[in-house]
């Protein structure tokens, strides 16, 4: 236990050390959280919005007027013709196109319908379909009232029925997207951290030639592993608990669960990641090696973790993937413990995934690790 503690103490003084290291580990990760979780959003603002208007009367003018007072919308001219409008938005001018046929008025007061034109920039296809969305809501609203003023001047008696939707949103009741990105942003600083360091700190060792040195010496083959893990674990759990308090405190997103069930789990699964690392480092001879290797897995990793696209929209064989990905677990505790309050029972099959995840790559990073004594 000696020899630990002084191969820990040994680790923790190359760490702070090395004045360059310090920022990196604790002062960017901060800044990324604080960056990413503002940048990271679903939500599509200012989406510029022009218009056709053939027929120019007051119902015409309703809807525009719609349009103009959502906060979604910037409303920007008037085209005077289709082409002009399409070439517009060729260049980029514009990202939604209303045209409004001529007769608009009259068909809805006779026909009772009408059509509309609707062109959207799909480029970016997930905000195109967030504007169709917007746009369908609006006039939607538009059409609820345009019925109601309708029935009221025409001369039959009977009067629209209007049905209400009460909708109760649990676990997010603000429909913030802070709430749901911050805990899956700081499980990828928590991941990357830990993964990098980890990777390139026996590489290190063989660059600077001090690792040959410590594998003659009868220091065991686990006591050397432990000591050189151990404060990345450290490092790892700390970085945990300040991006906690930068969630809170910055984002004030809400922590239902157990605090205690977060650091029980997060401990585990940087178990899984320090053998990774350590594992990566076994088969690398320096560190930038180690380093695009880890990078390689993590982009895997995080793209199929269900952080900025759903699981259950990915092809089946993707969905058989993720199984294997131990990031996918710690973004889904994380939600569910922060925002829902789940329990052990809740978080049990990730648990144990994560156990079984951690035994193998610790177990095969030991195994692969060649000690000459």
């Amino acid at each position: 236990m000696k020899i630990i503690f002084y191969i820990i103490q040994k680790e923790f003084k190359q760490i702070f050390r090395n004045k360059g290291m310090l920022p990196i580990i604790f002062v960017l990760p901060l800044l990324q959280l604080v960056i990413l979780s503002n940048a990271a959003t679903f939500e599509v603002k200012n989406i510029k919005f022009a218009y056709i208007d053939n027929d120019r009367s007051s119902s015409s003018r309703a809807l525009i007027e719609k349009f103009e007072a959502s906060t979604y919308f910037n409303v920007l001219t008037n085209f005077p013709s289709e082409a002009i409008a399409s070439s517009a938005m060729l260049k980029g001018e514009v990202d939604v196109v209303l045209e409004i046929p001529s007769h608009f008025e009259r068909n809805l007061q006779k026909e009772k319908r009408s059509n509309l034109g609707i062109t959207i920039n799909a480029i970016d296809g997930a905000a195109a379909g967030v504007e169709n969305v917007y746009v369908t809501q609006i006039i939607q609203s538009y059409n609820k009232h345009i019925k109601t003023d309708l029935m009221q001047i025409s001369d039959t008696q009977i009067r629209p029925v209007n049905i209400d939707t009460i909708p109760l949103f649990w676990y997010n009741e603000t429909l913030n997207y802070k709430t749901y990105m911050v805990p899956g942003i700081l499980v990828l600083l928590v991941t990357m951290i830990t993964l990098f360091l980890a990777g390139m700190n026996i590489v290190r060792e063989k660059e600077i030639g001090t690792l040959e040195q410590i594998n003659v010496t009868p220091i065991k083959k686990s006591q050397f592993i432990i000591g050189k893990l151990f404060p990345f674990w450290i490092i790892g759990m700390g970085l945990l608990t300040i991006g906690l308090l930068l969630a809170r405190l910055i984002f004030d997103v809400p922590m239902v669960g157990s605090l205690l069930l977060m650091y029980a789990y997060t401990s585990i699964y940087i178990l899984v990641i320090l053998g990774m690392g350590l594992f990566i480092s076994n088969f690398t001879d320096t560190q930038q090696q180690a380093m695009f290797i880890a990078w390689f897995f993590m982009v895997i990793f995080i793209l199929m973790s269900g952080l900025f696209t759903p699981i259950e929209s990915m092809p089946e064989w993707a969905q058989i993937l993720t199984e294997f990905n131990p990031i996918k677990y710690f973004v889904e505790v994380m939600r569910m413990v922060m925002l829902k309050g789940s329990g052990l029972m809740d978080i049990l099959p990730q648990l144990i995934k994560t156990i079984v995840y951690a035994l193998i790559m610790n177990g095969l990073a030991v195994w692969s690790y060649k000690k000459t004594s």
